[in-house]
């Protein structure tokens, strides 16, 4: 978003919005497909899963019910006197503060991941790229459809080509205890993100410069 606002991309202020719908309904699928594949670990393949226990007990975890929260304060609120009051003077410090630690983090998993993830490494690089192109096309298609802005598409595309950093591991830890943290949070946080920002990003301005003749 700072870089649109730079180089003077408008983008409708209801996109990054669109984050919390997208990633609740991402973390309660792996949850369930998880549990789906711990069930058939355990021999009982032909045993039928409660789906909505799963959903409900996904819900109340701390990360999304916040998501969950937040929306609903954005809507039945007045968001503007928490963003002059807090986001604008305090959140980012936050947010960094946050981020840095889980840097830290997520470089003391590298080394683990590489001896039980090999896979997971080739996942981080290429699924963000190839989820941001996706929504690239399917933004470029909105775009012709609605006359969606080519900054909405941009945004659209960074957001699906981006991990679950904050909302994800708390989540899994609640959800799926067996889950090696090494994992998730390596092939996400290390490489996952680095790969969205430093790749992604560009990329997709790039892509839209070409498209949309900015």
């Amino acid at each position: 978003m700072v870089m649109l606002d730079e180089q003077a991309i408008e983008f409708e202020a209801w996109v990054p919005a669109l984050y919390p719908f997208m990633d609740i309904p991402a973390l309660i699928i792996a949850i369930v497909l998880a549990n789906l594949y711990i069930e058939r670990k355990k021999g009982d393949a032909h045993k039928s899963v409660a789906v909505w226990p799963i959903v409900r007990e996904s819900l109340r975890g701390s990360a999304l019910s916040a998501l969950l929260l937040g929306l609903a304060l954005g809507l039945f609120t007045h968001p503007e006197v928490v963003f002059e009051g807090f986001y604008d003077h305090i959140f980012r410090g936050l947010l960094s503060m946050l981020m840095l630690i889980m840097g830290i983090e997520a470089y003391t998993r590298l080394n683990e991941m590489r001896k039980v993830a090999h896979w997971y490494v080739v996942y981080g690089v290429a699924a963000p790229l190839l989820n941001g192109l996706i929504a690239f096309g399917l933004g470029y298609v909105a775009h012709v459809l609605t006359g969606f802005s080519p900054g909405g598409v941009i945004l659209l595309a960074v957001m699906a080509g981006s991990s679950s950093d904050i909302s994800g591991p708390p989540t899994l830890r609640a959800a799926i205890p067996s889950a090696n943290p090494s994992a998730y949070i390596g092939s996400s946080t290390s490489i996952g993100t680095p790969v969205a920002i430093a790749i992604g990003i560009p990329l997709y301005v790039s892509l839209a410069q070409v498209v949309f003749d900015l």
